[in-house]
C-alpha cells in the first residue's frame, strides 16, 4: 500500500524518531509504514494524521491510476 507519510514527514522537516515518538511507536514502524511494508492500525493512521496535520485521505487513501 502506498502512502504519503514520508513526503508528508519529509516537508515538515521531521525525523521518523521524531514522529515514531510522538505517536507512540518505533522508528522502524514508521519505516515499515512508509514503504507500505507494514498496515497500521486505523488509531495509529488518526495519531499521524493529527500529527502531520493531515486527513487520513490525503495520507492513506490509494488513487487508482
Amino acid at each position: 500500500m502506498r502512502n504519503n507519510v514520508k513526503i508528508t514527514r519529509v516537508k515538515t522537516s521531521m525525523t521518523q524518531q521524531q514522529l515514531a515518538k510522538n505517536v507512540g511507536v518505533t522508528r522502524q514502524t514508521i519505516g515499515l509504514i512508509e514503504k507500505g511494508e507494514y498496515n497500521p492500525t486505523l488509531s495509529l493512521c488518526i495519531a499521524i494524521a493529527k500529527e502531520l496535520e493531515k486527513t487520513l485521505d490525503e495520507l492513506f487513501w490509494e488513487v487508482e491510476d
